[in-house]
């Protein structure tokens, strides 16, 4: 026998999404919550880091109502009007009456269901405080390992594991870690703030040039695991909290990017 799937108004699932993470607390680079509407009643959620013409291909065959991403199709820095690539994605959405919603830092920044907790959490860190500063709200996590710390090269290995992907490190701590800083995506800016915060570490998604010399001089590690992969949890989290809450059922769209 099948468990029987509830069917929730669109509007609800909203509601829960914008209470939950707050994102009228963030200054983002991108409208967060509802981005495209869709079906009023939602049975199925899909959830993917990046609205992209292949995720929602792939939602529409999962017969999605509703798809939840991380990064989504409005940025601050977009085109003011539709091009051919935009029009493509909307059509998808439009033809199969799938809604859209993204949460950007928010989800990023969110204790229990966020990226960067998440990560934390997947290495039995604990006595999470909040860092990276983002125009007033913290974005990131500052992290401490149990015990005595963990052997540098544990680390990279634990990190390896949890993102699918051999991280970029500039290994330039001290060979026990015992407190790092987490700031997925493109957190690489935030590693002067790590030093300064006593981090023995800084685990994030993308390099940047200027990096390795800066880990050097301020003896920390820094480890770079992959925009999309340091990203995947906390929307995967926030669908199966959907599904925990509301009946729904529950899909994530795996997209994977080396970047």
């Amino acid at each position: 026998m099948f468990a029987s799937v509830a069917r929730v108004a669109l509007d609800e699932i909203i509601a829960e999404l914008d209470t939950l993470l707050e994102p009228a607390r963030f200054e983002d680079y991108c409208p967060n919550g509802l981005q495209v509407p869709g079906a009023e009643q939602v049975a199925t959620v899909a959830t993917g880091v990046s609205a992209q013409l292949e995720l929602f291909e792939r939602a529409a065959a999962a017969s999605a109502d509703l798809l939840v991403v991380h990064h989504g199709l409005f940025w601050n820095s977009s085109p003011r009007g539709l091009d051919t690539a935009l029009k493509r994605r909307l059509k998808v959405l439009f033809d199969a009456n799938i809604a859209l919603a993204a949460y950007h830092l928010p989800l990023d920044a969110h204790p229990q269901l966020g990226n960067n907790a998440l990560l934390a959490r997947a290495l039995d860190a604990h006595e999470l405080d909040p860092f990276a500063q983002h125009r007033g709200e913290p974005i990131g996590f500052l992290a401490r390992l149990p015990g005595e710390g963990m052997p540098a090269g544990e680390l990279f290995a634990r990190v390896a594991e949890l993102t699918a992907r051999e991280p970029l490190v500039f290994e330039a701590g001290p060979a026990r870690v015992q407190r790092v800083a987490i700031v997925s995506g493109a957190g690489a800016d935030f590693l002067a703030d790590a030093a300064a915060a006593g981090a023995d570490a800084l685990i994030t998604g993308e390099p940047a040039e200027r990096v390795m010399a800066q880990a050097r001089e301020a003896g920390v590690h820094f480890i770079a695991a992959g925009h999309y992969a340091t990203e995947t949890l906390g929307v995967k989290r926030l669908g199966e909290h959907l599904a925990q809450r509301f009946g729904v059922r529950h899909t994530f769209i795996d997209v994977p990017n080396p970047v």
